[in-house]
């Protein structure tokens, strides 16, 4: 069985690459949406991008305290989107780039939110904050 520290490095570099990976997919949605979306949502999504990528680029610079700002991020991303009519609509129209871009993001920020939760848990429990 792994050790904590252990577990707890893992965690740390899957949370990183899952957070680099949601900062590219970010940039191709950016690149999808130009052209087809009225010009205030698309600045709103550059605005939660670049958000984004503060906390990538603080991530990187090994800045613990940004880790609980990377999970709201990852919660409020697909609060904000999953609700769209127009999205379940790409889902449903079949394959297409879009409907890839928005299932691929939808996973990876599940999976930031599990792994960054697992990472903050870890830390406090190692802490001796947390619950046993």
């Amino acid at each position: 069985m792994q050790s904590n520290s252990g577990v707890l490095k893992t965690l740390k570099t899957l949370t990183r690459f899952l957070i680099y990976a949601s900062i590219l997919l970010g940039a191709t949605l950016l690149v999808e949406l130009y052209a087809v979306v009225p010009v205030w949502l698309f600045y709103s999504v550059l605005a939660g991008w670049v958000a984004y990528l503060i906390t990538a680029v603080a991530i990187a610079k090994d800045l613990k305290i940004v880790y609980p700002l990377s999970l709201v991020l990852a919660l409020l991303t697909p609060a904000v989107s999953l609700p769209q009519p127009e999205h379940l609509s790409l889902v449903e129209a079949g394959p297409s780039p879009a409907s890839v871009t928005f299932i691929v993001g939808s996973l990876l920020q599940l999976a930031v939110i599990l792994t960054v939760s697992s990472y903050l848990a870890l830390t406090r429990r190692m802490s001796g904050r947390g619950l046993p």
